[in-house]
């Protein structure tokens, strides 16, 4: 037969064990909260990672649809110098033939603007290394140093990006 005191143990064993449970409860909580969050935070830097991906990726597709026409641009301009040397050589006898080669340059001219395509002609400014490429250097009285002198090449700018530096002379 169970005594009172008996009974109290058990009670008290009972109270304790409950204790201890709840306890035990407690500390699963807490680690599988921890463990969540854990999980949430890789979830929201995934997504961070994506949202990035995707929008580099949009960035890309932009430009390339943005300068789609560069390669067929550089290759306009290679023929743009070469007229114009022709053109440089104009004689009484040549004037009629040139006169239809500055028909077709001028064309290619006008499908060059319409692509946003302009000259970097720019002399007496100051040197520039994104747009200009200096192949000879020279002293020039009354000439600040690291002024263009003279554009030996002309340069172009194809919308805002540079399809080929000038080059230029430059004052020491």
């Amino acid at each position: 037969m169970e005594t009172n005191e008996d009974n109290k143990k058990k009670v008290v064993d009972s109270k304790e064990h409950k204790k201890f449970n709840k306890n035990k409860d407690n500390l699963k909580i807490k680690e599988l909260e921890e463990k969540l969050n854990i999980e949430k935070e890789k979830s929201m830097r995934i997504q961070a990672e994506m949202m990035n991906y995707t929008r580099r990726k949009d960035e890309e597709v932009s430009n390339m649809y943005k300068y789609a026409n560069e390669d067929i641009l550089k290759k306009l301009i290679l023929i743009i110098d070469n007229f114009e040397r022709a053109l440089s050589m104009e004689t009484d006898e040549n004037k009629e033939f040139l006169s239809g080669f500055k028909m077709i340059y001028n064309h290619v001219l006008d499908i060059l603007k319409e692509n946003e395509v302009v000259e970097i002609n720019d002399k007496d400014i100051e040197f520039d290394p994104s747009i200009h490429q200096a192949v000879m250097t020279d002293h020039v009285e009354g000439v600040n140093p690291n002024m263009v002198i003279d554009v030996l090449q002309k340069g172009y700018k194809y919308k805002d990006k540079v399809l080929r530096p000038a080059m230029v002379k430059v004052s020491n």
